[in-house]
This record gives structure tokens, sequence and C-alpha cells, in this order.
């Protein structure tokens, strides 16, 4: 699992909820950089360090031993959770889990060294374990 070694700060303030946020698409990681395709997404989300993890092992059985996998996000914001049963008030919940928020657009995982059926299957499997819609991309031939 995903998480980050060593953080500024335990626990992050929530954030508000604007829809022209959150659906406007992402401007950073939007192109594939390092291998011939990659799993865009279309929707906004929160991913999840398991959920990462699940499609990198999905893409890699796919893949077997002859393609090379890139993960182009990291799950960095810490959520917290309060205790089953404990009642309101009392503080901020501890850290439970690290996410990673998804804008439409960004770049989630890039593929090289195998056919293209090959890498439209393995990512195909990938968006299955990712709670976001997301589309096959192939790195564009006119760049240098």
């Amino acid at each position: 699992m995903l998480f980050p070694k060593k953080v500024k700060h335990r626990k992050w303030q929530v954030g508000r909820k604007s829809e022209v946020k959150r659906m406007s698409p992402d401007t950073r990681g939007v192109t594939v950089a390092f291998g011939s395709y990659g799993l865009k997404a279309i929707t906004d989300s929160r991913v999840t360090s398991n959920q990462i993890e699940a499609a990198r092992r999905v893409i890699s059985r796919t893949l077997g031993k002859t393609g090379k996998t890139w993960i182009r996000i990291f799950p960095d914001k810490p959520i917290t959770k309060k205790a089953a049963e404990v009642p309101m008030g009392k503080g901020k919940g501890d850290p439970s889990h690290f996410v990673f928020e998804v804008r439409p657009g960004r770049i989630l995982f890039e593929i090289d060294g195998v056919s293209e059926e090959i890498a439209r299957e393995a990512l195909r499997k990938a968006t299955a374990k990712l709670p976001l819609k997301a589309k096959f991309v192939r790195r564009n031939e006119t760049r240098a």
C-alpha cells in the first residue's frame, strides 16, 4: 500500500465541495509522458491507496514479465475517522487511510512494452478496481 513516509501535518482540514473546482478538468498530469498507453480519468473521485494497489496488481498480472508500468498518482491526503460508537465532540478522529483526489483528465497509469490489445485489456481490468470512470488513451505520435 502507498502512503507517505513523513507528513508535515498529520490531519488535514476537510475543505469544501465546490462543484466548479471538483468537476473542472485537471491541468497537471494530463498527458501520457512515460509509456505508450495510459488510463485517463473521466470523472472525479477519491482513490484510496488500497484501490491503487489493486489496480496495479491486476495490471502487472495481465502484462506478465514483458511490460513496464508507471503509477502517476500518489495518495498523500490523510482521511480521519472516529472509532465506532464514540459520541460527538472530543476532537477530530485519528487518520485511517490516505487518498488521492482525482479530477477529470488526470492520467492514472501508464504502460509500455506490450501490444495495444494487451494494454487495453490490462487497463480495462484496472478501471474495474477504481471508483471512477476512465478511458484508454494512446501517446500522441506527433510529439518528439
